[in-house]
């Protein structure tokens, strides 16, 4: 295994510090989404990014932000390269990035204890604490109530769904797991 330099380690912060275009209160380190930056010479670098799925539009958004804030460090020469394995997962985002996800009204994934492909479940759209289901019910961001229901299995983005708090009946986005 290769160390990073401190240099290395720099850029990937910075590249790391970058807001994500979809969820901007999050930064893509805390999304979990940068990888790595390596040096290939004294002003060139390559960063790699995974995308939290193959057919994420906000790829593109995310490289020219990269490079731009590359450049204002000095990089005349950055490549951002889309890697896929291994694939992003909702546990690669941080403990900071779930609590902010919280803070701004977001249910935050849920913590998998095991690693591996993740259930869809096809029975009830309603959580009602651990009894309900083998899976943490999600709890509405609001006011933290464990009995939520499924609005709809897509919201604003592919990556999160619309749940109702049937305690204080504020409608949320939930960021599901992968």
């Amino acid at each position: 295994m290769v160390t990073a330099t401190a240099l290395e380690a720099e850029l990937l912060e910075l590249a790391g510090s970058v807001p994500d275009p979809e969820l901007p209160v999050l930064t893509l380190q805390e999304l979990g989404v940068v990888r790595a930056a390596r040096l290939d010479g004294p002003d060139t670098v390559e960063v790699d990014l995974t995308p939290t799925y193959t057919g994420c539009p906000a790829i593109e958004a995310m490289s020219l932000d990269i490079e731009r804030v590359l450049r204002a460090h000095g990089m005349r020469r950055i490549t951002v390269r889309t890697v896929l394995t291994p694939a992003w997962s909702t546990d690669d985002i941080t403990p900071e990035g779930r609590r902010k996800l919280r803070e701004f009204g977001i249910a935050p994934p849920r913590v998998r204890h095991d690693s591996g492909p993740v259930a869809l479940p096809l029975g009830p759209t309603r959580t009602k604490g651990t009894a309900d289901t083998e899976a943490e019910p999600v709890r509405c961001p609001h006011c933290g109530s464990s009995e939520t229901e499924l609005l709809s299995r897509f919201s604003s983005t592919a990556c999160k769904a619309l749940r109702r708090c049937l305690a204080c009946r504020e409608p949320f986005d939930h960021f599901k797991e992968l």
